[in-house]
């Protein structure tokens, strides 16, 4: 990795951005519950082909927020300005809520050449139950509250879907620490979405760049669908499911290195 540098969004927040390898740059984004950490494994695969970049959504590790008005509007001052530090242009890929933001991102018509869209977390009609309207207001007071530990369980169990003994568990494990330390991050990830969650087919339709939408095999079948109609929703769309993976994928990035070679070029 290069040494760490900041660069200024609209607002003065001050983003965290790290850049390796040389070539064309790609930005790795990340969804809930990551700071640009969870990249590095992509990043280092990337890195012989592209200039792999990564950066710490605001609010998250080494990124400030000056706002906190968990508007998708400051992520896209930031993404842009991510971009901008990397030359002015830039090939996305995103996971999970990360992928939504970049996909966002190129319907929004950022400087965006293709969008690489690793299990888009909308949820199609009929495939689960859908989060209560009032979840995005519920997760901001306990933020703003600083209940980290039941924004935490709130995102787990209704916006993931998660049964409740599963959070329970998962409270007892040692993962709970670092899930509520980025707990505060949340809501800039749920309004990426309409209430509900549903496939925007109609935003999706005014995304301009070639998409490549990647699904595990072994993921969750909601998330498979779900992706599976991103890619038919975007005019220039196609629909990739990796054998043997889930959305835990970026354990294993170099299982994604054969797709993002050949569809970034």
């Amino acid at each position: 990795m290069t040494r760490l540098q900041r660069v200024s969004s609209a607002d003065g927040t001050q983003i965290a951005v790290d850049a390796t390898g040389e070539g064309r740059p790609v930005v790795l984004i990340g969804g809930a519950f990551n700071d640009r950490t969870t990249m590095t494994g992509l990043a280092g695969v990337l890195s012989p082909y592209y200039r792999a970049v990564i950066y710490d959504r605001r609010g998250r590790g080494d990124s400030g927020d000056v706002s906190a008005d968990y508007s998708v509007e400051r992520e896209m001052d930031d993404l842009r300005a991510v971009i901008g530090y990397v030359g002015g242009t830039a090939a996305l890929f995103g996971h999970s809520s990360g992928a939504v933001l970049a996909l966002e991102a190129a319907r929004r018509r950022l400087t965006v050449e293709r969008v690489a869209a690793y299990e888009t977390p909308f949820i199609p009609e009929g495939s689960r139950p859908r989060p209560a309207p009032d979840v995005a207001g519920r997760l901001v007071s306990l933020v703003r509250a600083g209940d980290r530990d039941g924004a935490t369980a709130l995102f787990q169990a209704e916006v993931v879907g998660l049964p409740a003994e599963m959070v329970e568990g998962m409270r007892q494990s040692d993962v709970w620490g670092y899930l509520t330390g980025l707990a505060h991050s949340l809501p800039y990830d749920y309004a990426l979405f309409d209430s509900g969650s549903p496939v925007p087919a109609g935003r999706l339709a005014e995304v301009g760049v070639p998409v490549l939408a990647i699904a595990g095999s072994n993921t969750f079948p909601w998330l498979y669908q779900a992706t599976e109609q991103v890619a038919r929703a975007v005019p220039d769309g196609r629909f990739l499911s990796l054998a043997g993976q889930d959305h835990g994928v970026l354990h294993q990035p170099e299982a994604l290195l054969p797709a993002l070679r050949e569809f970034l070029g």
